[in-house]
């Protein structure tokens, strides 16, 4: 017969972090908080800033010109993004912390910046620049976050992180709701300065991640960016670029447009202006914390499913929720409330990029594994540029918002076929 102890069940203690990983994780998340914070500042206040700006420039404030100059400049900051790369040889060689405060440092001074354009073509050098330092955040966020948790907590750590992009973009929401309407864009935009404070918090704080120091240690000189393109990982760091190009063509795709979306169709509900902005700002919370929501649902789903399966089910969710959203609900005579409750499952789904950052981590070793992150992201970023305007083409040609961001599903498709050509590193440890 077995004993009572015998039978008793074996309790999994998780294992506890340290006050180092904690702050470390603390000064990731607020720098990612804040970086989505500056980057939806622009979609919020695309309007108001350009319609003050364009005569300054030569130009009319007309509705066709506001949203061909906003594509223009958001493709602008978009290839800002782009060349973030620059950031991971620079973590890798440098260390984790410096660099993931010098990128903090630079999108914050450039934002704060933006707030004393008089012109759209200064408008769009401040942007690009903040956009350089945006791009950087998260592959050096994601990549401490990875190298610096015990492997038994460092998946639902990504989840945890990628939920601060999109606490920024309900903090920015907020601040729109708050003093947006009440102080105008410049305000807005020097709210984004803050960030300055966290880069010197994170430089002074947190501690280099011990893989960092240890692979340092014992590696010989190499070229990381000419490595991840080499016979080892080529084939994983292409597959990884389309992925993300994906996931960054739904993501803005929604986001971008989702405020004006709302506007109009507030405004078509008979709405004023005032009532109107302040209705984008409540829906851009509410598609805010469904995203929250879907960051913390992926880890678990990614380790009992496997990283491959769950994305495959997250873009086919973001397939849906866009058609629903953009290309059905907006187009509905009274379709303010339908759009909104389509945001909430496109938030959801948007949720995918939780993944990247768990997933990302576990294909690359120590010596790469920065340069590699900034690299996919920053490719998906050019492309996405490329789309933007595109997208902003489409919508002045026709004449509408829905339909142009509506066919932007299709990329969700063609990645469903793209996803099992893709490494499956359930169950790995991540290299050193």
């Amino acid at each position: 017969m077995n004993s009572l102890t015998d039978r008793t069940p074996v309790v999994r203690r998780r294992t506890p972090l340290n006050r180092s990983q904690i702050a470390g994780f603390w000064g990731a998340w607020a720098g990612w908080t804040l970086d989505g914070m500056d980057s939806f500042i622009y979609a919020l206040v695309l309007t108001p800033a350009l319609t003050e700006l364009l005569p300054r420039s030569g130009y009319a404030a007309t509705p066709a010109n506001v949203g061909l100059a906003g594509s223009i400049l958001f493709a602008l900051f978009l290839v800002g993004w782009g060349l973030s790369f620059i950031w991971g040889p620079l973590a890798d060689r440098f260390g984790r912390t410096k660099v993931l405060a010098g990128t903090i440092f630079t999108f914050a001074i450039f934002t704060g910046l933006a707030a004393t354009s008089h012109n759209v073509w200064e408008l769009a050098i401040y942007r690009f620049i903040a956009g350089v330092g945006i791009g950087g955040e998260w592959a050096l966020a994601g990549t401490y976050v990875a190298e610096s948790w015990p492997e038994d907590r460092r998946k639902m750590g990504a989840g945890y992180l990628q939920t601060g992009y999109y606490a920024g973009f309900f903090l920015a929401a907020a601040l729109n709701y708050t003093i947006g309407v009440h102080y105008g864009w410049r305000a807005m935009f020097l709210t984004g300065a803050v960030p300055v404070v966290v880069a010197i918090l994170v430089l002074l704080r947190v501690k280099e991640t011990e893989k960092w120091q240890k692979a340092e240690a014992g590696t010989v000189r190499t070229k990381p960016l000419r490595e991840i393109f080499g016979p080892t990982y080529r084939r994983r760091t292409w597959v990884a670029c389309i992925l993300l190009t994906i996931a960054i063509i739904g993501l803005w795709a929604g986001a971008v447009y989702e405020p004006s979306a709302v506007i109009q169709l507030a405004t078509k509900a008979g709405m004023a202006k005032n009532d109107a902005i302040r209705t984008a700002s409540l829906a851009t919370g509410l598609l805010s914390i469904s995203t929250i929501l879907g960051c913390l649902a992926l880890p678990p789903l990614a380790e009992r499913f496997g990283r491959k399966k769950t994305l495959a089910f997250y873009f086919a969710g973001m397939a849906v929720a866009i058609v629903g959203s953009f290309g059905w609900a907006f187009y509905l005579p009274n379709g303010l409330a339908p759009f909104i409750a389509w945001l909430c499952v496109l938030g959801f789904f948007g949720g995918n990029f939780a993944l990247f950052s768990l997933w990302l981590p576990e294909q690359f070793e120590t010596r790469v594994r920065a340069t590699a992150f900034a690299f996919c992201t920053s490719f998906g970023r050019f492309v996405g540029a490329g789309v933007n305007f595109l997208l902003g083409a489409a919508v002045l040609h026709m004449h509408t918002l829905g339909v142009p961001v509506a066919l932007t599903a299709l990329a969700f498709i063609v990645g469903l076929f793209v996803i099992p050509f893709a490494p499956e590193t359930k169950g790995e440890v991540l290299p050193q």
